[in-house]
């Protein structure tokens, strides 16, 4: 198994993409560490991996407070000896036009997708320069790259996720630690569900491919970046979009 003895923490773990990507490296050896908000969700998917033979640890979080990341993150150190694995998913949406966007809605997408990231990756980072080895992986998104009418917000906070990614990776490499971005584009998850029909057929019409992407099409990329196939890939950003966008 690639992940044999090693500890990956997944934001957002509770659904979606981050659900998808926490089977995949559990299957592959890793243990887990599940952080997500949604308490009864987190705790039901530690249980179906605990019956899957997967060791997953839930622990319920918002990734904008701070002292709670700080704290996650010490008592699985302290649980587990070390985190290996990075990954930055959790991530919110508040769609409008910039003309009638709340400023609470602007505030609270930018905290969520990019300051958790921040706030996430701040905690582990003086393990994994201990260690001299990590890898971080942050899903960006392919609006954070295009653009898309009616989230202003959600492509600013996306495209800042990469413009922090390059930096840190930047700033780690010396340390054997890897930062990498993967950008999905129309995922079938919960979150991208909501959105109104003649939206979804809007999208569809521009992706080459004809079809939406799964999430866990974007969690065998993320696989990829955290194994040792990809110790020389850094700063990058990695698009799963069907040709949405090139």
């Amino acid at each position: 198994m690639l992940f044999e003895n090693k500890v990956s923490l997944v934001t957002g773990a509770s659904q979606g993409i981050g659900e998808a990507i926490s089977w995949e490296l559990g299957r592959e050896g890793a243990t887990l560490v599940l952080v997500d908000v949604q308490k009864d969700k987190l705790e039901a998917l530690a249980s179906r991996m605990a019956e899957a033979g997967i060791k997953a640890y839930p622990f319920e979080a918002d990734v904008t407070n701070s002292s709670r990341v700080f704290e996650v993150v010490e008592q699985a150190i302290q649980q587990l000896k070390k985190i290996d694995h990075l990954i930055n998913n959790a991530g919110i949406t508040r769609d409008t036009i910039l003309l009638r966007m709340k400023e609470e809605d602007w505030d609270l997408v930018l905290n969520v997708n990019l300051k958790g990231a921040f706030n996430f990756s701040r905690a582990v980072l003086k393990h994994m320069f201990s260690a001299r080895y990590g890898r971080i992986v942050n899903i960006a998104s392919v609006v954070g790259l295009m653009g898309n009418f009616g989230q202003t917000n959600y492509a600013a906070s996306k495209a800042g996720l990469i413009g922090f990614s390059k930096s840190l990776a930047r700033e780690v490499a010396g340390r054997g630690i890897t930062v990498n971005c993967v950008a999905p584009g129309y995922i079938s998850t919960p979150m991208t569900e909501k959105l109104p029909e003649e939206v979804k057929k809007a999208f569809l019409n521009i992706i080459p491919m004809q079809r939406f992407g799964t999430p866990e099409e974007v969690a065998r990329v993320v696989k990829f970046l955290c194994s040792e196939d990809a110790s020389y890939i850094t700063g990058q950003v990695i698009s799963v979009n069907g040709g949405m966008y090139m």
